[in-house]
């Protein structure tokens, strides 16, 4: 096991060390390279139904060929993302394990659109419970597939952070890398819009690519959505 594993290790910990994630990604000159290594420093699990788990390690785990294909391609939808070639996830997701409860919030905070945040309290008011905005924090802490299941995107109602597992330095790098990452992408010969990382958009030579920054605007100038990955209005 080499440093970065033993600080991963320490990252997912309980109590996390203040200084682990500014430690791991480098501090103030962190860049999306470094993001995109750590890709490769988590183990995956998955069922057949989907990822179950995302935690440090290596390789990726499932009892069945099923189960292998979900994670392989959680491995590579999650190097795109860290890397800014991708703004949503499409590989499938087991959440049978976790309880009912944490099921409807981490559904929830899957909603939050990339590049966007939303706060504990209305989270809270969504699944039907507008006073347990602590109880949805701790649903959020436990998630199983953090990044995959973007529980990043929420934060405090007063703009602060709030507690993330893998510490506020990473929250912000994540959250950057959104705010940097344009989440469409328009082909000026097909006149079509995809989301980031669709495979439509991935296969857009770069002198016909357009950055939109809503689907609205997009349609304003004669484009329509990708019935691919379906971005959809704001």
């Amino acid at each position: 096991m080499d440093r970065i594993d033993v600080m991963l290790e320490e990252f997912f910990a309980p109590e996390a060390p203040r200084d682990l994630a500014s430690r791991l990604l480098g501090g103030s000159r962190a860049k999306r390279v470094d993001l995109e290594a750590l890709a490769d420093r988590f183990r995956i699990e998955a069922t057949e139904r989907g990822v179950a788990r995302l935690r440090p390690g290596r390789g990726v785990h499932g009892a069945s060929a099923r189960a292998r294909v979900h994670a392989e391609r959680a491995r590579r939808e999650l190097r795109e993302y860290l890397a800014g070639r991708r703004t949503f996830f499409t590989v499938a997701v087991d959440l049978g394990g976790v309880a009912d409860f944490q099921a409807r919030v981490l559904a929830e905070a899957s909603r939050v659109p990339f590049g966007e945040v939303d706060s504990y309290a209305a989270l809270a008011r969504r699944v039907g419970h507008p006073r347990a905005a602590r109880a949805v924090g701790n649903a959020l802490g436990a998630n199983p597939v953090p990044v995959i299941v973007p529980c990043h995107r929420i934060i405090r109602g007063d703009g602060t952070w709030g507690h993330y597992a893998f510490g506020g330095e990473m929250k912000t790098q994540l959250l950057r890398l959104e705010r940097s990452t344009p989440a469409l992408i328009g082909c000026t010969s097909t006149r079509i819009v995809c989301r980031r990382g669709c495979a439509h958009e991935q296969r857009v030579a770069e002198m016909n690519r357009v950055v939109f920054a809503s689907v609205d605007d997009a349609a304003s100038v004669g484009y329509r959505s990708c019935r691919v990955c379906r971005p959809s209005p704001a």
